[in-house]
């Protein structure tokens, strides 16, 4: 049986995508003009409603360098300093606004919003509501502003790919091809295409992120010959419950006064970085695979039996989808140590964006952790990538009022672009995502060499021809054609830590640990 026709609307936006920055960017364009939102879900399900610590916002004009230096610091000498302060001078409008769209962040006892410390921060600055349950409260109030909108949601969809006019160099995007839940074809034409289809933590064995992460933008951009950048740079996040349910620990734990334990019940960080706990996350990550290597494999422990009497309240209290979590695996974090390993969390590569979203494709635009803006060069800091979403999509929505141009990259970093072989179209993966997962884990995960670089390249490099996966056909499944985003993402992940001979925040070399005096960035773009 044929499939029907695609049906071919048109529209001023389109926004690809429905955690915070597609949201964002799809309310902000609606003031104006004729939006259209696609994301692959229910809107507001995604990544987005999985953040538990927060929103890390300066309160004040006073905070704004304090929480650049932090930042910077962070991104090991990769981030954009322009783009930094762009960020961070417009986060306490950002806040106000979600606050506006009915976000209730917590109180503290004087009235004012609660701060929340986080590792690398040099002052208590994030924002949080519901205690640890902040992604959620956005996700439900910008999912809300959006239904009582004039945008126009599909969900259920699927992103097959983009379209564009064929002009030279990739061309201009002119919209993108979808596939619905029913089986049917899609087809979206519009004056400008923003892509906040999140990051792909499904690449790993172990991570935070929901089952939809899976690069679909990310490969859709690359395919279409958008610039990418980044991609070695995948942060892992240190405190995962080591449990028969996994579940996210938040850092804000550690914030408040949890320490970590190694399986004899000794703390260990404090003899690995004056920082001890709140330490970046890589560094902490590391420390803690270290620990458990000393013992065995077994996991580290993270110990916060003193947090109730540092806040003043019940765990349950501060915190309490982890300590329902918690319960739901016989754990009492009032009494007893959590045992966590390290788990993929946030890649601060992505589709290389001017500081206006803009991409190296006119026309195509990208917001949050698809999009490579140069905010958290080689490590992001703890909580700013909900208030980058958040500013982010209201930068793009704002600068596809002004049509298709070209994206001016910030030269502050130096940068080099690689040319990398492959198909446009998609095309089956001749790997299994469990393989997939397990190769990337192994050999390209917290700590990477080239021998163990070399197999996972071998392995995710097809041997026969590939065949192509019809756009249309709803015979395909859906998890095929997520597997072939999966194998393409993985391949260029690979291909940068391959490339990048040195250690540089995320992105650790044991067989080249020296940290570059001045990094170079390292750009990505597909031939033929």
């Amino acid at each position: 049986m044929k499939p029907p026709p695609a049906r071919e609307p048109r529209t001023d936006v389109l926004v690809v995508g429905a955690g915070v920055a597609g949201l964002t960017a799809a309310l902000e364009a609606a003031r104006t003009r004729r939006v259209v939102l696609v994301t692959k879900t229910a809107l507001g399900d995604g990544s987005t409603p999985h953040a538990q610590g927060g929103v890390a916002a300066p309160t004040g004009r006073a905070d704004v360098p304090a929480h650049v230096a932090d930042t910077l610091a962070a991104g090991a000498g990769l981030s954009s300093p322009a783009a930094v302060e762009a960020l961070c001078a417009a986060g306490p409008a950002a806040v106000r606004v979600l606050a506006e769209r009915g976000v209730d962040f917590d109180r503290g006892r004087d009235g004012g919003w609660a701060l929340g410390l986080e590792a690398a921060h040099s002052t208590a600055r994030v924002l949080h509501a519901g205690g640890d349950r902040t992604g959620a409260a956005i996700s439900r109030a910008l999912a809300a502003a959006v239904r009582r909108s004039d945008v126009t949601v599909h969900e259920d969809t699927f992103l097959l790919g983009l379209l564009t006019d064929g002009g030279p160099e990739g061309g201009t995007v002119t919209g993108a091809e979808f596939l619905t839940g029913a089986g049917a074809a899609l087809r979206v034409h519009a004056d400008a295409v923003v892509l906040a289809t999140g990051g792909a933590g499904q690449l790993f064995s172990r991570t935070t992120n929901p089952a939809v992460a899976t690069a679909d933008g990310l490969a859709a951009a690359f395919r279409a010959g958008a610039l990418v950048a980044d991609l070695e740079f995948f942060q892992f996040h240190p405190t995962v419950a080591a449990t028969a349910e996994p579940f996210l620990v938040s850092e804000a734990v550690r914030g408040e006064g949890a320490v970590l334990l190694d399986a004899a019940g000794d703390r260990f960080m404090p003899g690995v970085d004056p920082r001890a706990e709140l330490a970046p996350r890589d560094v902490v990550a590391r420390a803690l695979v270290g620990a458990m290597a000393a013992h065995g494999g077994a996991p580290a422990l993270l110990d916060a039996r003193g947090v109730s009497a540092a806040l003043g309240r019940p765990f349950a209290e501060r915190f309490p989808s982890i300590a329902r979590m918690c319960a739901r695996v016989g754990l009492d974090p009032e009494t007893d140590p959590i045992p966590v390993t390290p788990a993929a969390h946030y890649w601060m590569g992505g589709v290389r964006t001017d500081a206006t979203g803009r991409t190296s494709l006119p026309g195509l635009w990208a917001a949050g952790e698809v999009a490579c803006s140069g905010v958290h060069g080689a490590n992001r800091l703890a909580s700013n990538s909900l208030l980058e979403a958040l500013v982010a999509g209201g930068a793009v929505a704002a600068d596809t009022a002004g049509g298709p141009g070209p994206a001016t990259f910030d030269d502050t970093v130096p940068e080099t672009v690689t040319d990398v072989a492959a198909p446009a179209p998609p095309v089956a993966a001749h790997v299994g995502r469990r393989e997939l997962q397990a190769a990337l884990w192994e050999h390209a995960g917290l700590v990477r060499d080239a021998a163990g670089l070399a197999v996972a390249e071998k392995i995710l490099t097809p041997q026969e021809d590939p065949v192509d996966l019809p756009a249309t056909d709803p015979g395909v499944p859906r998890s095929a054609r997520e597997d072939a985003n999966l194998v393409l993402a993985g391949r260029l992940l690979v291909a940068a830590a391959t490339a990048r001979r040195e250690s540089l925040g995320a992105h650790s070399r044991s067989d080249h640990p020296t940290t570059p005096h001045r990094p170079v960035r390292r750009s990505f773009r597909r031939t033929a």
